[in-house]
């Protein structure tokens, strides 16, 4: 069973998860100036992942594995209409694009993929944070 955290060992947690999320979108815009497409779909992934984390803590939900995450995502905001589909659409490719591009041969991901999933996932993480700020 785990330990129940403290409203301030949540918070903290929470504000690490978005600066997480912030920097390893960093990591994703500078894979993808470097041409390195798997490594910035990747990062894409791991950014939104840490959002999506951090929503999931603010609110007191647990989920202990990335398909846990993605399923408790759209179970709690994605088909209660707080989180926009076209949000958990995001999450959704990333992850099966991060997937297949960790554990497939021959998955190549190309600029074009990088450069649609990008705004998508900038936009899915500040939609994200609105949703932990709003109920601060």
């Amino acid at each position: 069973m785990k330990q129940e955290l403290s409203p301030e060992h949540r918070a903290a947690l929470v504000g690490y998860r978005l600066e997480r999320a912030r920097s390893t979108l960093e990591e994703a815009n500078y894979m993808r100036n470097g041409n390195y497409y798997n490594a910035a779909i990747n990062r894409l992934y791991y950014a939104c992942f840490y959002a999506a984390s951090a929503l999931l803590i603010a609110k007191g939900i647990e989920a202990s594995t990335h398909n846990g995450v993605k399923t408790m995502l759209s179970f709690h905001f994605v088909r209660t209409g707080l989180l926009g589909l076209e949000h958990g659409t995001t999450f959704s490719n990333l992850f099966e694009k991060r997937h297949s591009g960790d554990y497939e041969d021959f998955a190549y991901c190309d600029a074009a993929l990088v450069d649609y999933l990008l705004p998508r996932a900038e936009s899915f993480i500040e939609e994200v944070h609105k949703l932990i700020d709003k109920n601060k």
